[in-house]
């Protein structure tokens, strides 16, 4: 079965690597799509670009008909969107899929879908996947609100059913904040996605965030590549990511890997997904939403299983079945996966773009650095401050831990203040160690 000969890239920095080199390994020219600001970036030297629009996101890397006109005119005949910027928008699929451009990615359908929580929520409900209690829909109007909030219990959480990135959502922790919540949110979604329609969740305070990869082909097989830790966390930014999640009970994980895999072929997905829990005090993982794209921490899964899910991606969309089968995926010691960032964690996490004037980056057995900076390199004020990932691999969590903190320490980066100081710090602290912490606060550090 033939495969592409030229894909172009839509996404920038340490994507847009990650991306060209499975493409490089598997023959396959990448070209990357690039803004103005981007366009002197060292990553580019001896590639082929193409430049889409100005420095700022929403005139070239959010343009999806500039993307897609990118790839005609390179003659790409596949698009990959990494993660990030357009790699969820079900009209970047649909318009390369009406162009002859390979989306490598699921349907437009699916996600369209899985984008509407409603929707999505009854999909996985169906297969077997538990909720978090709330409404069974979306909500006609506050009086049903507040009816749903008294039978779940406060504190409650009204989110928007076309929401994402934290807007829409308002907490009401008493049956006399609901009328306020509600309106809010209303207005918020309204003016962000067009769309005033909510949903109510009971609100879980204390809980831990896991994550389950799946994969499914275009034959409706489908497999799970274990599960991920993301708890430590900052205003929903994940900081540290680690597999296998060090608090999970050992039949709650496999009856969601097997109920995940259900769910994604019953919607007939294609392609890499995730799977976002919430495990609860009680020790049972409560389904969130679905992200219809390969996550930035799926670096931690490619060290558990030695699978490359790039090329996984690119393979199934080409129209090959999976590689692997379920059998033949084995889950290998800890991975833990720390995100480098150009931002200063001591004055609240100020993004600090820049020169780096010198880089150095970690190696050796079990460590893994993926990045697109350079010495010289220029950080843009205008993106994801991301500088690189750096994950460690080794037989145990303790292990992993130790070895994290040496690559850490061998890290080097002038130029600009980073985010390495915090991870240590973490890593170090008894009660990551114990693994003794939740989504309200990052363990050992203290701003």
């Amino acid at each position: 079965m033939p495969g592409f000969r030229r894909l172009l890239i839509a996404n920038r920095g340490e994507v847009a690597v990650r991306v060209a080199r499975t493409c490089d390994e598997m023959g396959i020219t990448p070209v990357f799509a690039v803004s103005e600001a981007d366009a002197s970036a060292g990553y580019l030297e001896g590639r082929e670009w193409v430049c889409i629009g100005p420095a700022r996101a929403s005139e070239s890397y959010l343009r999806a008909e500039r993307l897609v006109q990118a790839a005609k005119q390179t003659g790409c005949t596949a698009l990959h969107p990494g993660w990030g910027f357009l790699a969820e928008d079900p009209l970047l699929s649909g318009l390369s899929a009406q162009h002859g451009v390979t989306f490598i990615g699921p349907p437009a359908a699916v996600i369209h879908l899985m984008a509407k929580k409603t929707p999505a929520k009854q999909a996985m409900a169906a297969a077997g996947l538990r909720l978090i209690d709330g409404s069974d829909g979306v909500l006609s109007n506050v009086e049903e609100a507040q009816a749903v909030a008294d039978r779940v219990g406060y504190p409650v959480l009204l989110k928007a059913e076309s929401g994402g990135g934290g807007r829409g959502m308002r907490i009401a922790r008493a049956a006399d904040e609901v009328t306020r919540a509600y309106e809010e949110a209303q207005a918020e979604a309204t003016a962000a996605f067009g769309d005033a329609r909510l949903y109510l969740e009971r609100l879980i305070e204390g809980g831990r965030h896991v994550e389950i990869q799946i994969f499914v082909d275009k034959y409706g097989q489908g497999i799970h590549l274990g599960e991920r830790d993301c708890t430590v966390q900052r205003n929903h930014q994940k900081l540290i990511e680690e597999s296998p999640a060090p608090v999970l009970d050992p039949q709650e994980r496999l009856r969601t890997l097997e109920a995940s895999v259900r769910a994604a072929t019953s919607i007939g997905y294609v392609g890499a997904g995730t799977m976002e829990f919430l495990l609860l005090p009680d020790g049972t993982l409560r389904f969130m939403e679905m992200n219809t794209r390969l996550q930035v921490e799926h670096c931690v899964t490619e060290m558990r299983t030695g699978i490359d899910l790039v090329k996984e991606q690119i393979q199934v969309a080409a129209g090959h079945p999976l590689s692997v089968s379920q059998d033949d995926v084995k889950l290998t010691g800890h991975a833990i996966e720390c995100r480098i960032n150009a931002e200063d964690p001591s004055e609240g996490f100020k993004p600090a773009p820049g020169t780096i004037t010198k880089w150095e980056v970690p190696s050796g057995d079990g460590i893994r650095v993926d990045s697109h900076v350079s010495s010289g390199y220029e950080v843009p004020p205008f993106y994801d401050s991301l500088l690189c990932k750096v994950i460690a691999h080794a037989e145990t969590r303790e292990q992993a831990c130790d070895k994290m903190i040496d690559a850490l320490g061998a890290l080097v980066c002038e130029g600009v203040p980073t985010t390495i100081p915090m991870h240590q710090a973490i890593l170090r602290d008894e009660a990551f160690r114990r693994a003794d912490y939740d989504t309200r606060s990052i363990p050992g550090w203290t701003p």
